[in-house]
């Protein structure tokens, strides 16, 4: 892995059972790197390395390997394709130069499918789509391209044209004005040059290559190699000298203890660097580093920008934390939003503190899982995607820490939006020596908006460091509302404030930011938020009207039905909190017949007594008296 060959990172990402796994496995043996193919079916594939991916068959965590195509060097990164584990994906998103997207030719186009193609578009990454498995019953790729423009982008380009050097110029004169203009004024365009075109065009993502083909079959894998080299842009070594890189993943290991992946878009880090971790605002020492060889780890002085490198040393940091300068990180969309909250219980009550510990190892690898542990009372909360999530958590409980655990019913995880603008106000100026005043504007703001903050105090009223301070504290108190839950979609503006220059301290803008937040949300009031989930259910035809009478009882809506080859298509919306168990009625009412597939869509409006109200966990700010002697550890 030197200078002298040029990389891409390259993640393989698709809709559950499209068969990306199977096309990562091929790639790797058509490269050289494996010497004979596994079975995602039988346990075998080599991207499946977890025990519980080999029993169930689908991938839970991203793989990495790396192999050579053409004298170029291609860092593989196959991605979870079942919604429950999308943060992998999330996580993956951040380090790609390039993606394949994979789409089974019998499924076509699935939700996930859309979530990781608008995730895709959305930062510009190049993609090439490839539709598997033509070789399967049911496969029709004419339908599927139909399915790709109508919900993907109607931006694609059929590489099949290729071999036709007439049907080449035409088809992609459609898509270039330049070769356009040389076709009407007669110019010769010589094959290069259309391919050269053609890599443009799709490095800037005006195009989208299309190609079919067969991963169990081995047909068009090659030619999507091929393709990659080709057609996606390596990635800039050497764009910055400035170190600028991001945690994607955590790994451990029983004998030599935490790495960490790091993908750097700038700068370098050798053996015995001391490197700053941005988010952190702290600097670690490299102790080793690793690269991938293959499918091995192998020993390296130095990582360079575009490159993956596996770090020991780097003992504070987590998944999503950024290495050096924040400047040359892609902003990731946030495409895995955990919808379900349940508490987690050890079957041995000795196993309690084990268990905590486990979790919080865990949350280091997957942030997502927003560990929530209540000490006075003896619970554990996590938050997750779905279901077989669960099974993934006891699997790896057991296998990796020798824990039994169990979990509680899972329950839905609401939001608070501010009803109306309002003011929020705090004076801690007592007991001394305390000073802080804070006046708050809080105002709603569009759904998906999320939290925003602006200051327009002069510093020579709040010093900077105090402003800091406040801005620190807000996103800490918005995480219990009224009602117990996040407050989002609003919009805080710190009005006017003052600080005292012998009576303030460092952390009486903290204290007085939680109190003075809670009093505006208890000035606005808090609506209820609940999450919508898109769907779409397949059922024989008869039982059409039996599927859309459900979907009323769990006030759902839906857009006109399709029938089609005696199947009862619909798709619409509805809360996940009436329809969390409709998957497995569905199954039974159908006899297995029936298919439904969801996404999270929004989060929307939901009457109190239609929702639920969660505990508050800590001692509430509007409790002024106890929460100042609690912020100041003066009780427990």
């Amino acid at each position: 892995m030197g200078d002298e060959l040029s990389i891409r990172n390259i993640g393989i990402l698709a809709h559950v059972d499209a068969g990306k796994t199977t096309l990562t496995e091929q790639m790797l043996y058509k490269s050289g790197i494996i010497k004979s193919l596994g079975s995602v079916d039988k346990g075998t594939a080599h991207t499946d390395g977890l025990e519980v991916e080999k029993q169930r068959g689908i991938s839970v965590k991203t793989a990495e390997a790396n192999l050579v195509w053409k004298d170029e060097e291609i860092n593989i990164i196959d991605t979870p394709g079942h919604m429950d584990f999308s943060a992998e994906v999330e996580r993956s998103l951040g380090v790609l130069d390039g993606a394949v997207l994979v789409i089974s030719a019998a499924e076509g186009v699935q939700p996930q499918t859309e979530v990781y193609f608008k995730a895709l578009k959305t930062m510009k990454v190049p993609t090439i789509i490839f539709i598997n498995k033509i070789d399967r019953i049911g496969a029709d790729v004419k339908r599927v391209l139909g399915e790709i423009k109508r919900l993907l982008t109607d931006a694609t380009f059929l590489l099949d044209v290729m071999e036709d050097k007439d049907a080449f110029i035409e088809a992609l004169a459609d898509r270039d004005d330049m070769i356009l203009e040389k076709y009407l004024e007669g110019e010769k365009i010589d094959y290069p040059t259309l391919k050269e075109r053609l890599a443009d065009l799709t490095g800037e993502c005006n195009i989208y290559p299309v190609l079919y083909g067969s991963a169990l079959k081995d047909k068009g894998v090659s030619k999507l190699l091929d393709l990659l080299v080709e057609l996606i842009p390596s990635a800039s070594r050497g764009k910055t000298d400035e170190l600028s890189g991001i945690v994607f993943r955590i790994d451990r290991d029983r004998a030599s203890g935490k790495w960490t992946y790091v993908r750097l878009y700038g700068g370098r880090i050798g053996t015995r660097d001391l490197v700053h971790n941005h988010t952190k605002n702290m600097d670690e020492k490299v102790t080793r580093i690793k690269k991938l060889k293959g499918r091995k780890q192998i020993d390296a002085d130095e990582i360079i920008a575009g490159e993956i490198g596996c770090i020991s040393g780097l003992s504070s940091a987590v998944v999503g934390d950024i290495i050096g300068s924040p400047l040359e990180i892609p902003k990731v969309p946030n495409i895995a939003k955990p919808l379900l909250t349940v508490k987690v219980f050890a079957k041995r009550k000795e196993d309690y503190i084990r268990m905590v510990e486990a979790f919080q190892e865990l949350e280091e690898e997957d942030p997502f899982l927003n560990m929530q542990w209540i000490r006075e009372k003896n619970e554990l909360n996590i938050q997750i995607m779905g279901m077989i999530q669960l099974e993934i958590l006891e699997s790896i409980l057991k296998s990796r820490f020798d824990i039994d655990i169990q979990f509680g019913k899972p329950s839905i995880i609401y939001k608070e939006t501010p009803a109306k603008k309002g003011m929020g106000f705090e004076a801690y100026t007592m007991p001394k020596p305390c000073w802080a005043i804070v006046r708050f504007e809080i105002e709603p703001m569009p759904r998906g908006s999320g939290l925003s903050y602006e200051s327009r105090v002069r510093t020579e009223d709040i010093k900077l460091r105090y402003q800091r301070e406040v801005e620190k504290q807000l996103p800490i108190t918005l995480k219990q509302g009224l009602y117990g839950w996040e407050v989002t979609d609003l919009k805080v503006t710190l009005l006017e404030g003052e600080d005292h220059v012998m009576h303030s301290n460092p952390g009486d803008f903290l204290i007085a930011t939680a109190m003075g937040i809670m009093n505006g949300l208890s000035n606005t009031g808090t609506v209820l938020l609940e999450p919508i989930i898109s769907f779409r259910i397949s059922v024989p035809e008869d039982m059409g009207g039996k599927v859309l009478n459900d979907i009323a009882q769990m006030r759902g809506s839906f857009d006109s039905p399709i029938i089609s080859k005696g199947m009862f298509i619909v798709e619409g919306e509805m809360p996940l909190s009436t329809s969390i168990d409709y998957p497995i009625k569905l199954g039974i009412i159908s006899g297995g017949k029936g298919v439904i597939t969801t996404k999270f869509s929004h989060y929307s409006e939901v009457a109190l007594d239609r929702g639920a109200i969660r505990e508050r966990v800590g001692v509430n700010p509007l409790d002024r008296a106890k929460y100042i002697l609690y912020a100041r550890n003066a009780i427990k």
